[in-house]
């Protein structure tokens, strides 16, 4: 099953208006169109017999996609650079031909239109130019999260029906390791990056051969249809199984350039990739920059030093990441932090930043944004606006207003905070918690093979984000708490029932229960509370080592306390 295919029968209601009302000339019927997942008809406008049916043409209508942004680029600002990574650089031609080869050497190994191609790779050239060549071939981009364990990337490769895998070298163990344990075929090209340090080749053939190998001239294959599936980008629910969430190329257009007008991007800025590709294609930002002929600078470890010195030596003008990215920033020793003259925009989400970290940001060089979302709306749905009265406000009382997650982005439809049960809206009180949820283009096309959770998604005719908050008078959102079991740790979701399942694993534990603690550096970190067995002797460090035997290391709990636990009549925790 592709992702192209998967939903289609349910979410043909959230086709353009246009789609329906044209099928329905051609038939000569006309009928209202019904919400994919409520059945509440969606309004439409009505039909004045009067006027002669318009209906698109290739002359005023194309399938929106982000693939055509490189095209645009490459032909008006060919000779600007659009890769630095170390001593390389590429321009926007250069980037333009290799995305084009990587697309046809795609296709020579059987990838056509919905195919499946994983990526697992850090921030580095290829895994940049995967988001272009892949679809340009007509397949969609599966980017792993290179933190996780081998057995869960097995699990995505065969959830997913990955049918290539680009595998960067020193990533090669894990990915040898998942693809021993996976079921399925799997053709890997190994991505000897030059800045790698270690690993060894895995795979079929070399990337560089690859597209030294392939066709210049492939001939593009743009979608037919603008809900087809971009992307695949898994994310783990309340039990830690990973959920396929799908993206189309109409979403991912929008919010690319979505992302532009939030942040009141220019043409040409220079973007520094410290937050991971994989994390929401990189919330857009992968197509966001050449969109706008900017200058991707490559990182492939997020370092205090490594930062200052692409800041400085290449002008970066934007960058993005979870807390810990500031965190980082603010802690490193003179040494590692270079002198910069420029301001430096940086976009963060995950926890609100605290008033201290605000502070000392500014005094460094970097203005702030704080912004919301979820893998489900593509990365950021909703941003703290800056109100021009702000000014007026003490640092304390800006750090509040800045650490709420705002309002809605120009291209996300509505946001709402809502009772779930009853759909109806909380008063905008700033006391009253209900639900967040949206509705709008920059919603996920649903969770690939998973109808039932896909549904309960959209129940209501709304994303249901499962976090809960208020609604400022000013129209603000802030969160206030989840009502999944997620810890959200560096910018990651760690799901507290998955850490729970591994400490059961060991003998001497009798109950457990996982909660968010607070954390300076990461935000939030993993803290498990223990019950022993009668007689049972562990130590915390035994436990912490277990559960890394089980699980990738950030979702390991940073502390452990032993202690009775209390239990409810029926003897749940």
């Amino acid at each position: 099953m592709q992702p192209n295919s998967e939903l289609s029968s349910q979410s043909r209601g959230l086709q353009p208006a246009w789609a329906v009302l044209w099928l329905s000339t051609l038939l000569g019927l006309h009928w209202p169109r019904q919400h994919a997942s409520s059945g509440r008809p969606l309004t439409s406008r009505p039909t004045d017999p009067s006027i002669p049916p318009l209906p698109p043409s290739e002359a005023n209508y194309v399938p929106l996609s982000p693939i055509s942004f490189l095209k645009r680029t490459a032909d008006v600002f060919g000779d600007r650079p659009s890769v630095v990574h170390g001593e390389m650089t590429w321009t926007w031609r250069e980037t333009a031909e290799r995305c084009t080869r990587l697309a046809g050497a795609l296709h020579a190994l059987g990838i056509s239109d919905g195919d499946t191609v994983a990526v697992l790779a850090p921030n580095t050239p290829a895994l940049l130019e995967a988001h272009f060549g892949v679809p340009i071939a007509g397949g969609v981009l599966n980017a792993i999260n290179t933190r996780l364990d081998a057995p869960t990337v097995t699990q995505i490769l065969e959830h997913g029906d990955a049918k290539v895998l680009l595998v960067d070298r020193e990533l090669s163990e894990l990915a040898a390791q998942a693809l021993d344990a996976c079921d399925r075929n799997v053709q890997v090209i190994d991505i000897d990056d030059a800045l790698a340090t270690e690993g060894e080749r895995i795979g079929q053939i070399e990337y560089e051969d690859a597209l030294a190998a392939a066709d210049p001239s492939f001939q593009w294959r743009p979608p037919s249809d603008e809900w087809n599936a971009i992307s695949l980008n898994y994310t783990s629910g309340t039990t830690g199984t990973p959920k396929g969430v799908v993206y189309h190329h109409r979403g991912a257009y929008l919010n690319a350039l979505g992302n532009a007008v939030t942040w009141g991007l220019s043409n040409h800025p220079t973007y520094l990739w410290t937050l991971p590709m994989f994390h929401c294609n990189g919330w857009c930002f992968t197509w966001t920059i050449a969109a706008l002929g900017g200058t991707n600078v490559c990182l492939r470890r997020v370092e205090t030093k490594a930062m200052y010195e692409a800041i400085a030596a290449h002008s970066v003008t934007h960058l993005c990441g979870a807390p810990i990215v500031m965190q980082l920033l603010l802690e490193g020793t003179p040494e590692m932090q270079s002198s910069f003259e420029h301001d430096v925009k940086m976009m963060t989400a995950a926890a609100p930043p605290p008033s201290a970290i605000l502070t000392g940001m500014s005094e460094k060089g970097f203005d702030v944004t704080h912004v919301y979302g979820l893998t489900e709306t593509y990365g950021p749905a909703m941003v703290c606006a800056p109100q021009e009265d702000w000014v007026d406000l003490t640092p304390d009382q800006l750090a509040q207003r800045k650490a709420r997650q705002g309002v809605r982005n120009p291209v996300e439809e509505d946001v709402m905070v809502a009772a779930p049960e009853t759909m109806a809206p909380v008063p905008r009180d700033g006391r009253t918690i209900g639900e967040v949820m949206f509705r709008g283009n920059i919603a996920m096309k649903g969770y690939f093979k998973d109808a039932e959770a896909t549904a309960e998604a959209f129940s209501g005719g709304w994303l249901h984000t499962g976090d809960l908050g208020v609604w400022h008078p000013d129209g603000y959102i802030e969160l206030k708490d989840r009502s999944k079991d997620i810890i959200i740790s560096g910018g990651e979701n760690i799901s507290s029932i998955e850490v729970v399942n591994a400490l059961y694993r060991h003998a001497a534990g009798a109950a457990a229960a996982v909660v968010a603690k607070p954390d300076e550096r990461w935000g939030e970190s993993p803290c498990a509370f223990v019950e022993l067995r009668d007689d049972a002797t562990v130590s915390a460090d035994e436990l912490i080592a277990h559960c890394r035997e089980h699980l990738a290391s950030f979702k390991c709990p940073r502390e452990i306390r032993f202690e009775t636990l209390p239990k409810t009549s029926t003897g749940k925790v």
